[in-house]
């Protein structure tokens, strides 16, 4: 038996990995070998993903939480699969779905019956991907046509031309200030 490692990840900075890493702990990964990500799923050019895969030794132990947090790519998280548990022969376990666990079943009909699963969740991950992407634009268009401004704020040039006269006002204030001390 070789390491244990686990990866992490969420879509964004703001999102919170907790959850993650607490069943990582109490799969007894220890620290050092846990990978965390803080960026899109739509690709596997994740720097700690990366990483990982460098450390990376035949007979070793990945644990996921859950096939999205791999990837939302079907294609990628197949290939994926494929160059962990053929190239580099290490044994993946996602903890959110037993039957994916390449420790069991490793004869003709447990490999079948876990590439039918990675297959089947590998899919709905991709598409859960396009369900966000397409509520996300229905939200935009939604607020555009209420008039809601999204992004970053504009700043106007009247906005500027206040905020000069105020600074400059008060430099004024401050100067005018400073010589009557002086005298």
């Amino acid at each position: 038996m070789g390491n244990t490692y686990a990866y992490v990840r969420v879509s964004t900075k703001e999102q919170n990995e907790n959850r993650q890493l607490i069943a990582m702990e109490e799969m007894q990964v220890p620290k050092k070998n846990i990978y965390i990500d803080k960026q899109s799923g739509k690709d596997f050019a994740r720097p700690m993903y990366q990483k990982m895969m460098e450390k990376l030794k035949e007979d070793d132990l990945f644990y996921i939480k859950s096939i999205d947090r791999l990837g939302r790519d079907y294609q990628e998280i197949l290939e994926q699969w494929r160059i962990l548990t053929k190239e580099k022969k290490i044994d993946i376990v996602v903890l959110d779905m037993p039957l994916l666990d390449t420790r069991k079943g490793k004869d003709l009909m447990g490999t079948f019956i876990a590439d039918l699963v990675l297959a089947l969740l590998s899919y709905v991950s991709e598409n859960e991907r396009h369900n966000i992407r397409s509520r996300q634009k229905e939200g935009i268009e939604a607020a555009k046509r209420k008039g809601t401004h999204l992004g970053r704020v504009i700043v106007t040039s009247v906005v500027i031309v206040i905020s000069v006269v105020i600074v400059t006002s008060v430099v004024k204030i401050c100067l005018v200030s400073l010589f009557d001390k002086r005298k």
